[in-house]
């Protein structure tokens, strides 16, 4: 098999640029999300987002310019800098604003006003007039349009909002209508109000268990090695046992039914015994055919279990792997804030167009109206782009470890060396990656957005459809993931760009079908235990310490919390663990297809993984098949793996 590739695998040889018209493609798209920042804020949206603008498209806090056939345009506010609105409660689900008009003032009001003439009184005492521009602080009481163009009274406590000069009221009751479409499930405020407090007295305690499973995820990294071979145990006696058991359980109701249906000749009666058999008879096959799978997989499972440990030294040699997701959950956040500032910016600019009821609003014209699409499309590839990036990291390293021969001769941090080689040559293929799964993501978002619109209509079968449409396009994305993972591992080893990446860790893969099968059941399936076992344990935890101060929390909220939070810290250690271990197969598949252990073409692999070789080449030898290079022994390669 060493010349049936036509292009050999020539581990970290030579590094080449790869995919460069991908870059320049991503960098010219990044321009243009800057473009649209650059744009909104020059528009004025960014001083209208954080000044608050009027009902007549006045900024407070500064002079402004007439707007064409709209009153109360254009006047200097410079000392009115909060927005007050005259109905501050009567908020619009639908269109996510207040309906309410909306004036500079000068200053909130701090306390409750009451009657017009409270109005009026801190109107003269405040120099903060409350009431349209058009009224004089003296003719609240005796104008009759007062009563359209002054606050609705009670006029509520307010306080500014920090940053952003609104005047909000400070008790939320007012937003009781609004809570409620949040709230539904909660009827009574104050199991509310007890679960907060809960949560509020036993924040330590919250805190101190999240560090807990923080911990816990860490030690788990390092002893999974060890404890592998007993979690596929754990699983295989499982399966035997649920499989046994049920088939079991199904023959002995079939035969209990039959002896007491022996006297009844009813339709029913043999109808049901028929069914029986059936269940029982395919519940037999089944299980064999679960057993035969077991014993064909049994060498594959070996394999796992050999991966596993070996991604325990990986981590042991390049520790910093295990603060990978800490960095990429940083910059993402980065990402999103800023992107969260720009929507609100996008929402705010625009040219000053009369509505309905004579005030402002500000529309988007023309073609910047499909500003939004392309600052989501944005949202998703560039997220993708930065995932992509963390697996090529960790790619780049784990390979640069495998294919070391001697691991004393490791650069210092393997993980900055592999960061180095990404940004140098191989941000085209990242970016490039990160587009196919998005060119997937954004249709399945548009038709799960379909599918919500579709609820209330009775129209089963196109939604159907779209079900269906939405889990293949959902598949397709997992599988393109996994590929583009081996893909960034190919281009790591090889510096190839993406598609002859894909192709020749396609062609690996298909070659070790099984063993991939294996790998992704038997590997995710402990991984997942690990992943119940962090959170099984920090619950534990949690509720021996909430019990101990039961009197006056509520605790359920905050284990929840905590649970979440110990699932989500698990996830993200073990995902980097998946990465690993993908990566390390595709390593060995090519090790093993190229390298034969003859001198000159010695193995790469570890010990560990070399045992497994010469056990499954024994066993081999001794089905009768051992004959030429695959029965020859073994001779592990002095100094391989010197530790």
């Amino acid at each position: 098999s060493h010349k049936s590739s036509k292009r050999e695998w020539k581990p970290l040889e030579d590094h080449s640029c790869t995919d460069v018209p991908w870059l320049l493609l991503f960098i010219l798209f990044c321009i243009g999300m800057g473009f649209i920042c650059g744009f909104s804020i020059a528009t004025g949206a960014a001083a209208r987002l954080l000044s608050g603008y009027d009902s007549y498209g006045n900024i407070c806090g500064q002079k402004n310019v007439k707007v064409e056939g709209i009153i109360n345009s254009g006047l200097d506010l410079t000392h009115r800098k909060y927005v007050f609105f005259l109905d501050p409660c009567n908020i619009d689900l639908v269109h996510q604003r207040i309906k309410s008009l909306a004036l500079c003032v000068s200053a909130c009001p701090r306390k409750e006003l009451k009657t017009l003439a409270d109005i009026q009184k801190f109107a003269e005492t405040n120099g903060s007039t409350l009431c349209s521009y058009e009224l004089q602080s003296s003719e609240y009481t005796t104008d009759p349009r007062a009563a359209k163009l002054c606050p609705k009274y009670p006029v509520p406590e307010s306080a500014p909002i920090p940053f952003f000069h609104r005047c909000a009221p400070v008790n939320i009751s007012c937003y009781a209508k609004f809570a409620e479409a949040l709230i539904t499930f909660v009827s009574d405020s104050s199991v509310l109000h007890r679960l907060i407090s809960g949560v509020m007295t036993s924040k330590e305690i919250i805190m101190g268990l999240c560090l807990l499973s923080l911990v816990l995820s860490m030690i788990l990294m390092v002893i999974i090695r060890y404890i592998s071979r007993v979690l596929v145990w754990i699983l295989t006696i499982l399966v035997i046992l649920g499989s046994l058991g049920g088939t079991g359980v199904l023959w002995w109701l079939y035969a209990k039914q039959r002896i007491s249906a022996s006297g009844l000749e009813t339709q029913i009666a043999k109808d049901n015994l028929q069914a029986l058999l059936i269940y029982a008879i395919a519940a037999t096959v089944f299980t064999v055919i679960l057993f035969l799978i077991m014993l064909i997989m049994r060498k594959r499972v070996a394999l796992t279990i050999a991966l596993f440990h070996v991604a325990g030294k990986v981590f042991i040699h390049l520790p910093l792997l295990v603060f990978q997701p800490f960095w990429t959950f940083f910059v993402l956040i980065l990402f999103w804030t800023y992107w969260i500032m720009v929507l609100l910016f996008l929402g705010t600019t625009g040219s000053p167009v009369p509505n309905e009821e004579g005030f402002v609003e500000f529309r988007m014209v023309g073609p910047l109206k499909y500003m939004w699409w392309y600052h989501v499309v944005g949202l998703v590839w560039i997220s993708e782009f930065i995932l992509a990036c963390q697996q090529m990291t960790v790619a780049g390293a784990v390979v640069t470890y495998y294919f070391t021969r001697e691991k004393r001769n490791l650069p210092f941090t393997p993980i900055l060396a592999s960061v180095n080689r990404l940004v140098c040559y191989h941000l085209g293929t990242v970016a490039k990656g990160s587009f196919i799964i998005t060119l997937v993501k954004i249709p399945r978002m548009i038709l799960m957005y379909i599918h919500t619109q579709l609820k209330g209509k009775e129209n089963a079968c196109a939604r159907c459809m779209l079900k269906a449409c939405i889990c293949c396009l959902w598949c397709l994305e997992k599988c393109l993931t996994y590929l583009n993972q081996n893909a960034y591992t190919a281009t790591a080893i090889n510096s190839t760009n993406f598609c002859t990446s894909a192709k020749d860790a396609f062609v690996i893969l298909v070659e070790n079908a099984l063993r991939v099968a294996a790998i992704n059941t038997v590997g995710d399936f402990m991984l997942f235990l690990g992943k119940v076992l962090i959170v099984c344990s920090t619950g534990l935890a949690g509720i021996m310490f909430l019990n101990y101060q039961r009197d006056y929390t509520i605790w359920v909220l905050p284990l929840i919390i905590v649970c979440l939070f110990a699932f989500l810290v698990a996830h993200c250690f073990l995902s980097i663990y998946e990465m690993v271990v993908d990566v390390l197969f595709l390593c060995f598949a090519i090790d093993t297809k190229y390298n034969d252990g003859s001198p000159g073409r010695e193995f790469y692999m570890d010990k560990v993984l070399m045992e497994f070789v010469e056990n499954s080449r024994k066993s081999m030898k001794e089905a009768g098949r051992g004959g030429g290079a695959e029965g020859r022994e073994l001779k592990p390669m002095v100094g391989a793996d010197e530790e």
